[in-house]
């Protein structure tokens, strides 16, 4: 039964690749509201492709079959009479790799409002510096806004990058290791921000180590060649795993 404070809820789901890979083998998983909420384990073990489930990327991909549902809000939303373009606004992605758009901050920012249709200045003035300010980014560039975004360090970017996404106030946000090319200082600075986000956003992150995992994970999700092995509070999942498997990685063992 869906409650207020689930989020996201995923029954059964099933995908496979058009090359016969295996990606996600009977996913049931409660994302909860207002948490930070973790998919780790090592690569290839259906993590990153769960993401594009939730935000129907993978109706870019070459998906051979997938089953299951996904409510979010208590819709299903791979009904194919979803509004995908909507669920996109309503379900934002950061990806590893930071993409600065070849246009000023300001612009880079808004874009997405502004395709969307919004042109009104006050409107995107409140937006720019509000997701600027929840990305850790405003007091590093509120001083040049119109200077090309391309100029941001990596760090920077992967914030701006954030920050667009934020504009569109979604409900959720999802990040593919979204600080793994980053120094520490970077790195830092992006948790932080994960930390004060989650009081509005609800946030769904694969990290880019076991370190970050634990540092950041409300909740945390151990996956395994396409198996969710274990799913509870992240405090618990790293200190006292139910499932061997879950403790022989975060021990180092594999992976």
């Amino acid at each position: 039964m869906v409650t207020l404070m689930d989020k996201i809820v995923i029954k059964d789901l099933y995908l496979q690749y058009s090359d016969q890979t295996e990606s996600l083998r009977g996913i049931n998983l409660t994302i909860p509201a207002n948490q930070i909420s973790v998919l780790f384990g090592p690569a290839g073990g259906g993590k990153s492709t769960l993401l594009r489930v939730l935000n129907r990327l993978n109706d870019l991909t070459d998906v051979r079959a997938q089953s299951g549902e996904v409510l979010f809000d208590g819709l299903n939303i791979l009904e194919k009479s979803v509004d995908v373009i909507n669920l996109r606004r309503k379900v934002g992605m950061v990806f590893a790799t930071p993409v600065a758009l070849p246009f000023s901050i300001r612009r880079n920012v808004l874009y997405g409002l502004e395709l969307a249709g919004e042109h009104r200045p006050r409107v995107l003035s409140e937006a720019l510096e509000r997701s600027l300010t929840q990305a850790a980014l405003w007091d590093e560039v509120k001083d040049r806004l119109d200077d090309p975004a391309v100029a941001l360090s990596g760090g920077q970017q992967q914030r701006l990058c954030l920050a667009r996404s934020l504009a569109q106030q979604p409900e959720v946000i999802l990040l593919d290791e979204p600080t793994s090319g980053l120094d520490p200082i970077s790195t830092s600075k992006v948790e932080a921000s994960l930390q004060e986000l989650k009081q509005e956003y609800t946030i769904v992150l694969v990290p880019h180590s076991v370190q970050q995992a634990a540092r950041v994970a409300d909740m945390a999700a151990f996956f395994l060649q396409g198996e969710l092995v274990e799913f509870s509070p992240g405090k618990r999942l790293f200190t006292n795993p139910r499932d061997k498997r879950t403790q022989d990685y975060v021990e180092g063992r594999f992976g």
